[in-house]
């Protein structure tokens, strides 16, 4: 008995030292994970804050360092930015073009993915990829060549179609993970009950990808409202969009940093809101995809 009470004894030590050091990397895995956390969130938010303090403050105060929390707020910036620059047109242009744009797309795109997606369209789908990877930079120049002789350089026409040349590869790519996600039997249950191929679709598989459809419009719709490149060069003086509203702040002499970090505060609080309200369909859209089968 002796012998067994010993072997017992001894034989508990390892797991009890065990056990206490895994509470140790616990809590150590714990604190760094935090610790990271703290470090990327302050990271993304840091400029954001900076930008958000700066649009409230003067010139002056902005190159103060010693002003850099505690000093007088001031609405002049936000004041010259909507009302003596007149940046409600602009926001009108970048909502209207945005808008269009991403509807179009939409209207296209979905049809197109729906039948590469269950048709196997393979290389229709490499013509997509391709449109895709292709940057729209690269096109600026022919573009500009072929719209300026068509006389529509300077439209809203011409940033639409430009737009759409991003937005929709980018809805396509999307919503062909998405119908691929999709049960196929659900359609051909429809189809045994009397439905044509395209009333299958519209009343079976279109309601259920509106979680896609949401996604991609939303992505689309935040890369038309950011867009600078396109709307730089095939803008006019009455399409000006809001990111090219916000170089009349910058001249060859000086910059007048409030107004700047004003009207960028304008233009991102849209589409912060945008995605803070969003944020579930993005998720759900982007991880369809993931749960094929």
């Amino acid at each position: 008995m002796t012998v067994l009470t010993e072997s017992r004894t001894t034989g508990s030590g390892p797991r009890t030292a065990n056990r206490r050091r895994k509470p140790v990397r616990t809590r150590a895995y714990k604190m760094f994970r935090v610790a990271a956390l703290i470090a990327v969130v302050l990271f993304l938010v840091a400029p954001l804050l900076w930008m958000l303090l700066a649009s409230l403050k003067t010139n002056v105060d902005i190159y103060d360092a010693g002003k850099s929390f505690l000093f007088t707020p001031t609405v002049e910036n936000y004041a010259n930015v909507l009302q003596r620059n007149n940046y409600f047109v602009f926001i009108f242009n970048s909502f209207w073009v945005a808008f269009v744009s991403t509807a179009l797309s939409l209207i296209l795109g979905v049809p197109a993915a729906y039948a590469m997606s269950r048709f196997t369209m393979h290389r229709s789908a490499l013509v997509v990829l391709m449109a895709r990877v292709i940057p729209g930079v690269s096109l600026l120049v022919p573009w500009y060549y072929v719209f300026s002789n068509l006389k529509m350089v300077g439209g809203f026409e011409v940033l639409i179609l430009s737009h759409m040349f991003v937005a929709l590869p980018l809805i396509v790519y999307i919503m062909m993970s998405y119908f691929d996600s999709l049960p196929i039997e659900l359609e051909e249950s429809a189809q045994v009950d009397g439905l044509t191929p395209i009333g299958a679709f519209r009343r079976i598989t279109l309601p259920l990808s509106v979680g896609g459809m949401a996604t991609a419009g939303i992505l689309s719709f935040i890369f038309s409202w950011n867009n600078f490149m396109f709307a730089l060069v095939l803008s006019g003086s009455k399409t000006k969009t809001l990111p090219v509203a916000i170089f009349d702040f910058v001249s060859y002499a000086s910059i007048d940093w409030g107004g700047l970090m004003a009207a960028a505060t304008v233009v991102t609080i849209p589409i912060m809101i945008i995605a803070l309200f969003t944020q579930k369909y993005i998720v759900s859209g982007m991880t369809a995809g993931a749960t094929k089968g």
